[in-house]
């Protein structure tokens, strides 16, 4: 009986242990956060509780399981079971840790400061940074600590250890374009180049920067698809960032109209039309006629907006305007296409003598 009740009372009073430190740690972080509503870190370090108690868990049990004297055939590979679980949940709570101070941390700077460019820079800076110590060394570490506490690949581990050098040379032989691109992405992230929210226009494409990873690099299109290249572009390649030196940006608007255009009367209807719109900075406006050519002239009609959605949604509303008001009151300025109607069985030589006839009975020579 008592090698029934022994096992049986050391497991459930370890769990109750564990599960009752990881409810007190949850009542603590609340009861913080509610003595501090302005910290938004210990709401964020909540997310910690389950792999903390799998974490407390599994060590609790690595370290009570000889008082539960089982004698097992399989007591060494329970305990490395028990200790590479502590392993696992050690790098899940190191990683929920990190991306919990780095949102507190990028929360409590965007609530200090107002300069948008200088949020979405260190929002970067710390993506990338936990991208790369969750990777690099945390997964690292974890997998080596698992095979050396296997004892069939302790001597593995410990080559991997040893030859890590010639390791390296090899992995940087065959994953040139992956070391590349995680260059390019450490460049990005501290050399403020390009950030998360910039609005970029790349390979044509007009859009904002949604995610940058240490390989690739999201777009979002204005119509919400989803471009993604290589970070490694950003650093080969110009691209327009409309987002840097500031989000305000000048909008243009070409028109083709006849030579008959009242240009003056266009420009001041423009400067009215601008001071209805609450998407106009009223930085800048102005209206010019950039070209001529035997048909019509170019008009230029340029207007300044706070960032690059304004500007867009000013550019569509002032070429609608224009159009509407030169077709309401001065028709005759939108262009002409000149068009005639030609008889195929006396071809100019009829048009010739129908100009002669309306020349003459302009003059009054007509019968």
């Amino acid at each position: 009986m008592e090698e029934v009740l022994r096992p049986l009372i050391v497991v459930s009073a370890t769990v109750a242990i564990t599960i009752t430190a990881g409810l007190l740690m949850d009542r603590m972080l609340r009861y913080s956060a509610r003595r501090r509503p302005g910290t938004h870190l210990p709401t964020l370090l909540r997310r910690l509780q389950l792999p903390m108690q799998i974490l407390l868990g599994s060590v609790a049990l690595h370290a009570t399981y000889p008082l539960a004297q089982l004698d097992l055939r399989q007591d060494t590979m329970i305990r490395t079971v028990l200790a590479t679980t502590a392993i696992i949940s050690a790098v899940w709570l190191v990683t929920r840790a990190a991306d919990a101070v780095a949102e507190s941390l990028l929360r409590s700077y965007a609530g200090r400061t107002r300069e948008v460019a200088r949020v979405r820079q260190l929002r970067t800076q710390l993506g990338l940074v936990r991208r790369i110590v969750t990777s690099v060394l945390v997964v690292t570490t974890a997998a080596v600590a698992i095979l050396l506490l296997f004892p069939s690949l302790r001597t593995l581990g410990t080559s991997l250890l040893a030859s890590a050098g010639v390791i390296g040379i090899i992995a940087g032989v065959a994953a040139q374009s992956t070391l590349s691109n995680l260059i390019a992405g450490l460049q990005i992230a501290f050399g403020d180049s390009v950030k998360i929210g910039d609005t970029v226009v790349v390979e044509g494409e007009w859009g904002t920067v949604e995610e940058i990873t240490l390989a690739f690099l999201t777009v979002r299109i204005w119509d919400d698809r989803r471009l993604t290249m290589p970070v490694s572009y950003f650093n080969s390649k110009p691209y327009e960032n409309w987002s840097r030196g500031g989000p305000q940006i000048t909008g243009t608007v070409f028109l083709y109209l006849d030579h008959s255009t009242p240009v003056p009367l266009l420009r001041e209807h423009l400067h009215e039309y601008l001071r209805e719109r609450a998407d106009w900075d009223g930085r800048d406006w102005n209206l010019v006629v950039t070209d001529s050519t035997p048909t019509n002239i170019v008009v230029r009609a340029t207007m300044s907006a706070a960032n690059a959605d304004d500007a867009w949604d000013l550019r569509c509303a002032v070429r609608e305007e224009l159009l509407d008001w030169l077709g309401r009151h001065h028709p005759h300025a939108l262009p002409k296409i000149p068009t005639a109607i030609i008889d195929s069985a006396t071809g100019d030589r009829k048009m010739a003598l129908a100009a002669d006839r309306s020349s003459e009975e302009r003059n009054g020579f007509g019968d």
